[in-house]
């Protein structure tokens, strides 16, 4: 059983070790946040606290019930009815529904909770966890794009009042 939770401050200890654990497997798909990321976090954490409070973004942890975070699903730059949707999920939750399960979740909230109409999402050609996860989510391609020099796909997702 999992939790889908807003970030606060008690996730940062839980979020730290998630992302010290699987920085390798991260970086397969996406660029590595370098090691500033991990010395600076727990100022980094308060940043990202402090722009969710502004509400240009949303920032969620998808946690067990021991606290361990299992996935992270960030809604930015929140303008307009829309965001741009981010997720992480653990190595040892891959292929098994968290992200999935952990953006439909998101993107109720983003309707009902957050107001917004509209979400994108990104994602390289070569993941094709992520592509698949974006089409069982109702997204659509939108165009192709760069993510760091590698072509990828941008996906849209309109969101209607029932879902």
């Amino acid at each position: 059983m999992s939790d889908l939770h807003r970030l606060a401050a008690h996730h940062a200890d839980a979020l730290l070790r998630f992302e010290r654990e699987n920085r390798a497997y991260f970086a397969g798909s996406v660029p590595d946040r370098g090691d500033a990321y991990f010395a600076d976090f727990g100022a980094r954490h308060s940043a990202l606290l402090a722009e969710q409070d502004t509400g240009r973004c949303h920032f969620h942890v998808l946690t067990e019930l021991d606290g361990a975070v299992l996935a992270r699903f960030n809604l930015v730059d929140v303008a307009d009815g829309g965001a741009e949707l981010g997720y992480r999920v653990a190595e040892r939750a891959a292929g098994r529904g968290v992200a999935t399960d952990g953006v439909r979740r998101v993107l109720a909230l983003a309707r009902r909770a957050y107001g917004l109409s509209r979400v994108t999402a990104a994602t390289t050609l070569d993941n094709a966890g992520s592509l698949a996860v974006l089409r069982r989510t109702g997204f659509t391609p939108a165009g192709e794009v760069s993510l760091d020099g590698r072509p990828g796909l941008r996906h849209v997702r309109e969101l209607s009042a029932d879902g």
